[in-house]
């Protein structure tokens, strides 16, 4: 790129960030290539290396054959012992959850795997929608073994899941076990989460422990366009437990 076009990039990169960061709102589309092109009196090779160059910085979602749009910004989950409660209002929102299921239902077979028990065991099932400044997050489902939650069912839902299992049943969630992948929203998903069928969401299934017996298997599906994953790492030590992540609170 000669000296004039490496201006002219520069020039429209910055007021393309100035508009995405000060301007517009996230959710809001941006002209197409050409209109900006001849907005700015460059070639759309320009425009489209400006708007490459947004989408990096996580500025802008480029959806093809749709446009490009503001993003949303992203909220990191952390993997460690905080309750999604305590974690939104750390930043600067206003969490709520909506119950969704709450009750014993048949253990399909990989909940049964999951919770060492024989399919069609009896689990407590605890399926929620997790909100931030009134916008749904996460969708949240947590399988338990009854024996371990006695008469849990018979009471009302419990608004902090590990909170709960302290202080009514002496279970302390001391390590867990996380599987991580990216997966498309289904049609009932994408309803829950007020977005599109097949967009993209993060799953997370987690198997948690009190010292070695599993207490809690869940499932959670995560807006892709609001979250990032944040893990912190460390040098193994000796243990005979291994190195365990700490645990944010369901």
């Amino acid at each position: 790129m000669d000296e004039e076009g490496a201006t002219g990039y520069r020039r429209v990169l910055a007021q393309l960030r100035a508009d995405v960061l000060g301007v517009l709102q996230p959710g809001d589309g941006l002209p197409p290539e050409r209109e900006l092109a001849a907005r700015f009196g460059v070639a759309r090779m320009t425009v489209r290396r400006a708007l490459d160059e947004l989408a990096t910085e996580g500025l802008i979602d480029r959806l093809v054959g749709v446009g490009t749009f503001v993003a949303y910004p992203k909220r990191s989950i952390h993997v460690q012992l905080t309750s999604y409660t305590e974690e939104m209002t750390r930043r600067g929102m206003i969490p709520t959850a909506t119950v969704l299921d709450f009750g014993t239902v048949a253990a399909s077979d990989h909940v049964a795997r999951q919770l060492r028990l024989e399919p069609g065991d009896p689990v407590v099932r605890y399926r929620r929608l997790f909100y931030a400044d009134g916008e749904p997050m996460s969708v949240d489902e947590n399988f338990l073994v009854p024996h371990h939650v006695p008469g849990m069912v018979r009471a009302s839902p419990p608004p902090s899941l590990y909170r709960y299992l302290n202080e009514e049943h002496g279970l302390v969630i001391e390590w867990g076990e996380d599987t991580i992948e990216a997966t498309s929203a289904t049609s009932s998903l994408a309803r829950l989460l007020k977005i599109d069928a097949r967009d993209p969401l993060l799953k997370i299934e987690r198997r948690a422990y009190v010292g070695r017996v599993v207490v809690d298997f869940s499932i959670s599906y995560y807006r892709a366009d609001r979250y990032r994953l944040s893990v912190p790492l460390q040098r193994p030590r000796r243990s005979h437990q291994g190195n365990r992540p700490l645990l944010r609170d369901r």
